[in-house]
């Protein structure tokens, strides 16, 4: 991070809120109200900015990024609509994943020990295969393991093992499956 004390300037450096600002241009132009359909355009925009995006990823147009930079998406994996990826930190989202509607996967956070309150930030990473169904939070520094179900409005704040369905908050294990 750039300054440790967030009540007396930004926890960023000048050269990325000024990327940023041109990504966030981008964004209501370009990406936000493209058509539905036109998942390899903001597949291209997105990589325009730095993230690595696979093969037939279907980003739809409502999902707000905070940093394109920031995010490696699998092939196949689909992030629906109103879906927030504040990327401060690194977001991987495995091969064939699912990011329902509404979910929020949240990298930072500040560290409240101590004077100036630091923004901290740790990458969540979500394994092949795994679904985080609607309205879903994942806190910082999260694992979700290949194959994962994570229930509806979920409060997710610790590694959820794979093969498994996992829900509530704050979420729990609730059983195994097995992968086909």
């Amino acid at each position: 991070m750039y300054n440790s004390d967030t009540f007396n300037g930004p926890s960023f450096s000048l050269k990325n809120r000024l990327f940023r600002i041109v990504w966030n241009i981008s964004y209501l132009f370009l990406f936000r109200y493209s058509p539905t359909p036109l998942h390899f355009w903001r597949s291209f925009l997105l990589r325009c900015f730095g993230a690595k995006v696979g093969k037939r990823v279907h980003v739809y147009p409502g999902v707000n990024i905070w940093a394109p930079w920031n995010l490696e998406l699998g092939d196949g994996c689909g992030i629906g609509n109103d879906a927030t990826l504040y990327s401060q930190a690194k977001i991987m989202i495995g091969k064939r994943s699912v990011i329902s509607q509404g979910t929020y996967l949240c990298t930072g956070t500040h560290d409240y020990t101590k004077i100036g309150h630091p923004l901290i930030a740790f990458p969540i990473h979500v394994g092949d295969n795994a679904w985080v169904a609607a309205e879903a939070f994942v806190h910082p520094g999260v694992r979700i393991g290949d194959g994962c179900v994570i229930g509806a409005r979920s409060v997710v704040n610790k590694d959820m093992p794979a093969w498994s369905v996992c829900a509530g908050n704050p979420c729990t294990f609730i059983k195994e499956y097995l992968k086909k």
